[in-house]
């Protein structure tokens, strides 16, 4: 069976700087129903936070979590066009990249990364958000 062509296109930017980490400058989606999905913290089925201290392990059950909520809707990872990531300490930057690699390993979405000072749960120390365009 042959996948129809993909709903999200990355659009480069001339004059852009090429994003050092998993993302893309401008995601271009063409029609299609929206999914959005609030933050998700490092949690897992119970509510438990997961990883804590550890911000490779939080950004993991977040990717894993974003995994089936955009499942849950008849989706894939590969048709989140936008994230937001709210972190507590931006010098992770890199071990959280390195997480998201796996799990956008081509065409990444379009991303915003904020350093903020905490979250409605204790240990949290990342929260990302999604968007989602599916079929």
């Amino acid at each position: 069976m042959i996948e129809p062509a993909s709903l999200k296109s990355i659009v480069e930017a001339p004059g852009l700087p090429r994003p050092k980490g998993v993302w893309s400058n401008v995601v271009s989606v063409k029609p299609g129903r929206m999914v959005f999905i609030s933050g998700l913290l490092a949690k897992d089925e119970k509510g438990e936070m997961v990883g804590i201290g550890d911000m490779a392990a939080q950004t993991e059950q977040i990717c894993l979590n974003l995994q089936k909520a955009v499942r849950s809707a008849g989706g894939e990872l590969k048709d989140i066009v936008r994230v937001d990531v709210y972190i507590t300490d931006m010098s992770k930057f890199d071990e959280i990249h390195a997480v998201r690699r796996r799990y956008f390993p081509s065409n990444p979405p379009a991303s915003t990364m904020v350093e903020v000072s905490g979250f409605t749960t204790n240990g949290a120390l990342i929260e990302i958000n999604a968007i989602a365009v599916l079929r």
